[in-house]
């Protein structure tokens, strides 16, 4: 095979810059790899979603009623639109199981006599399903069954409906329904303490007194079909029969958390890769330029021999295109493998039963596209001086640079040493040059502050959440609403101290054309262990007549204090009102709206009732509470405020460590590849004077300490810029980030900023290091030698 002159230049010139140009395809192959790993994470979930919906026959709408006759289930298949409906028992039970101090949760449902036919069909990871005439066997969801250690055999003791059962566990599954498998109350899975029991329906109805009836109604729709339509048609057969407003796919809480972890996953790949290619294209450019300087005579010398201009820019530009390659070979495997793991990840946090990975030829082919076109408009402007330089000038030396006196008289005058002064000049004599690496080292800053600022806003929010508001220790929910009299009843149990009640109600707030589906909670005018707080975080008194809104839901329904928004009550009289927005409320999960707990009552028609307590209770008789609290006959679930920050603490962690470990890594690479680039150029720039320095008697510190002094005036001039920008990316990403299940707040502390930088800094010392040997080994008589 022969080669060409012109391509064995380039192969020559990779070898001789390989250091370099290692650099630049790692810092590209960091966009590619985000790009790849992004939409492969991204599209692998979403079809692995898509595929298991459709396998399971996940359903398209949901509602819970009180109790209504299984001869309503025509009815509501007639609907229009409906393709299949399924009436369900689904109810909540207490664990007592001998291995869990504290109380925890189930929620039972039925299945359907036969499971091929049905909806949300278990998808079974171990035995087999229950036979359907038996009372006490059962199906447990896989997350809860690993949590506690349970197979199938074993025996779980429950309380249902206030009576002690042992049922026998015959299979594991899951279930597209509870990918999410969240606890009512909870804003963190805690498969420990919350799992969920399928079980035949005869059981389920004679423990909670539901023959011939249901509690429970999913809906698959037709292709095409109104979904408003159907919810409509679908609460109006149900009203009548306690039901408290059917959701649509998109507001099932398994369904909207996972669409908001999508949602963070597209505006991740939004953000990064477009810098990593911009750093990219910049270093292109950066090392092009020089090298093309430093090779004026042979590329005169190829135009004298018969070259064409043309030829030669595209000698340079094949240059580029081999490292673009080298780039997007190593992106391609780094993303690949990135993307299959932090897919992985998203299925095990997300119990999904199978892991579709795709990888999409359009994904690789765009990421291929966009990093060649950033590699080659990084080259652009520097082939362009190829193609203008006439060969006889090309062939003579490169005329002296003009440093101009006038900078040199002030350097003296401001005491500068002469090496400073030197450092100055050059960096200011080529300013494009100088700003393009502050710039890259800034990226790389801005990376990290985007990334690290996630750890602050979760302690933020842990705090005001679960120490400023929320600060009792414990919760009972009732199954249905009691008299008030129940707080003082709380009282009388082993280790409780304060007793405040608190009264929710399903309802539809609406304002303009918008509304929202939510609880409004009744609190004490002015409550203390369940606060609401302003959004200087003063707590707020209740209303008697009116409502306090949360930030986000004030935002959802463009309310402001002062408007009035129409209230729909889904429960008992069902009434509908227009009450007054009295106030707004700073709230990170959910959206919220308050009012006074006797204000709520008189609405809906009823005396002094309540939905549930607020506890404080005494830590020496903690145990005693929790057995005492599982026997209480109306108790339907127990929330402990500890065990759910702790919850929340451990879930995040270790999705949030994964995450900054890879963008520290990233950001490490942009640092790396700017300062090391920079650095060499400095070097081959510098050759000449640096080697005259030590001939006249420098010492090879004070050598060194031209080129590190630029390097860390670079440095350190990226550091403010790096934090403006990674502020301006963090608040793009709160914005992304943020939706009508939870809102991150933007807290950067001074250790954000800090750390951002000495991971930056600890980058460039390495980068330092590496060129600190070129230095030290200067070939003085061949760096003197005159160009002629």
């Amino acid at each position: 095979m022969v080669i060409s002159p012109l391509r064995r230049k380039v192969l020559r010139d990779i070898v001789r810059l390989w250091p370099q140009i290692l650099a630049i395809a790692l810092v590209l192959a960091a966009g590619v790899a985000t790009m790849i790993l992004g939409n492969g994470a991204y599209s692998s979930l979403s079809e692995t979603r898509t595929r298991y919906y459709e396998q399971n026959r996940f359903a398209d709408v949901f509602a819970d009623l009180t109790r209504a006759p299984l001869a309503l289930l025509g009815e509501i298949k007639a609907i229009d639109g409906v393709l299949d409906a399924e009436a369900r028992i689904v109810k909540l039970g207490l664990l007592d199981l001998p291995t869990l101090a504290e109380p925890g949760t189930v929620l039972f449902v039925s299945l359907p006599l036969d499971e091929r036919s049905g909806l949300n069909r278990l998808y079974l990871r171990q035995g087999r399903l229950p036979d359907p005439q038996s009372a006490d066997e059962i199906v447990v969801s896989d997350g809860f069954a690993q949590a506690n250690q349970l197979v199938p055999g074993d025996r779980l003791p429950v309380l249902m409906n206030g009576q002690r059962r042992e049922l026998k566990i015959t299979g594991v599954a899951l279930s597209p329904e509870f990918i999410y498998a969240l606890g009512p109350g909870e804003i963190m899975p805690d498969p420990r303490r919350f799992g969920v029991v399928w079980a035949p329906r005869a059981g389920l109805a004679a423990a909670y007194n539901l023959q011939g009836a249901f509690s429970n109604v999913v809906l698959k729709l037709a292709p095409g079909a109104s979904e408003g339509g159907a919810i409509t048609e679908l609460d109006r057969s149900i009203a009548r029969y306690g039901g408290v407003g059917a959701i649509g796919r998109a507001d099932q809480i398994s369904h909207a958390f996972l669409d908001a972890e999508l949602m963070q996953l597209s505006a991740m790949v939004k953000v990064l890769p477009p810098i990593f290619l911009l750093v990219a294209a910049m270093l292109v450019n950066m090392t092009l330029s020089r090298l093309i300087t430093l090779e004026r005579e042979q590329i005169g010398l190829l135009k004298a021999i018969g070259y064409s201009s043309r030829a030669v820019a595209q000698h340079y530009i094949e240059f580029v295109l081999l490292i673009a390659i080298m780039g997007i070979l190593i992106g391609f495997a780094a993303g690949a493998w990135l993307g299959m793991g932090l897919a992985q990840m998203y299925v095990r946090f997300f119990s999904f039963p199978f892991l579709i990975f795709t990888r999409d030829p359009l994904i690789y082919g765009v990421a291929a596209v966009v990093a060649l076109a950033a590699a080659v408009a990084g080259a652009l402007y520097a082939v362009r001086s190829v193609v203008v330089l006439p060969p006889a000038v090309a062939m003579l030396p490169p005329a002296p640079v003009d440093y101009r006196r006038r900078f040199g008289s002030s350097g003296r005058t401001l005491g500068l040493r002469m090496t400073k002064m030197m450092t100055a000049r050059h960096l200011i004599r080529w300013p494009f040059r100088t700003l393009s690496s502050i710039f890259g080292v800034a990226m790389a800053v801005a990376i990290l502050v985007a990334s690290l600022w996630s750890t602050g806003s979760i302690d933020w929010m842990i705090d005001v959440t679960f120490f400023r508001s929320e600060r009792h220790d414990a919760a009972i929910i009732f199954g249905a609403p009691e008299p008030q009299s129940a707080m003082l009843d709380a009282l009388h149990m082993p280790g409780v101290m304060v007793s405040e009640p608190f009264r929710s109600v399903a309802a539809r707030i609406s304002h303009l054309n918008l509304s929202k589906r939510l609880s409004i909670v009744g609190r004490p005018k002015d409550p203390v262990l369940s606060r609401v707080l302003d959004p200087e975080l003063r707590p707020m008194s209740m209303p008697e007549a009116g409502l306090i809104l949360s930030e986000a839901l004030a935002e959802a329904l463009q309310a402001r204090p002062g408007d009035r928004v129409t209230v729909e009550i889904f429960e008992r009289s069902r009434p509908t009102i227009d009450l007054p927005v009295s106030g707004l409320s700073l709230g990170y999960v959910g959206l919220s709206a308050a009012m006074e707990i006797s204000a709520l009552n008189r609405l809906m028609g009823e005396g002094a009732m309540v939905s549930g307590l607020n506890l404080t209770i005494d830590a020496s008789e903690t145990a005693a509470f929790y057995d005492a609290a599982k026997a209480a006959p109306k108790t339907e679930l127990i929330s402990i405020a500890a065990l759910t920050v702790k919850r929340f603490r451990e879930t995040l962690a270790e999705n949030i460590n994964v995450m900054i470990t890879v963008y520290v890594g990233l950001a490490a690479i942009i640092a790396l590849g700017v300062v090391y680039n920079f650095s060499r150029i400095i070097l081959s720039e510098q050759g000449r004077e640096l080697a005259s320095l030590r001939v006249l008697g420098f010492t090879r510190a004070e050598v060194a300490g031209v080129v590190f002094g630029e390097l860390a005036a670079v440095v350190l001039l990226a550091q403010p810029l790096g934090w403006l920008i990674g502020y301006g990316i963090s608040c793009g990403l709160v914005a992304a980030f943020s939706s009508d299940l939870y809102r991150v707040p933007l807290v950067l502390g001074r250790e954000v900023y800090a750390t951002a930088s000495l991971v930056v800094c600890l980058a460039a010392l390495v980068s330092a290091m590496a060129v600190s040997g070129r230095i030290n080994n200067l070939d003085m008589i061949e760096v003197l030698k005159t160009r002629e």
